[in-house]
């Protein structure tokens, strides 16, 4: 199942993205898939075409994991 993730990163903007699984308590790394900002917009440090980032667990203050509806609400008023 695929889930999508709120990622609150340590003195970061938050990002937005997928995982095919929840982490572990014994991971180290986290995989995100398709990462975002919130309002859906590319990532300004990392190049166009990246589809996978791994950020050391160590890193991130803690996630969320949103539902489908909340996911429409958070990405949903972006201007095309």
């Amino acid at each position: 199942m695929v889930y999508t993730l709120v990622i609150h990163i340590k003195n970061s903007e938050p990002v937005i993205g997928e995982v095919d699984e929840l982490p572990a308590s014994n991971d180290t790394l986290i995989a995100i898939n398709h990462p975002r900002r919130l309002d859906g917009k590319d990532l300004t440090h990392l190049s166009e075409d990246v589809m996978t980032v791994y950020w050391p667990i160590e890193q991130v203050n803690f996630l969320e994991v949103i539902s489908s509806e909340e996911e429409e609400a958070i990405i949903g008023f972006v201007r095309e």
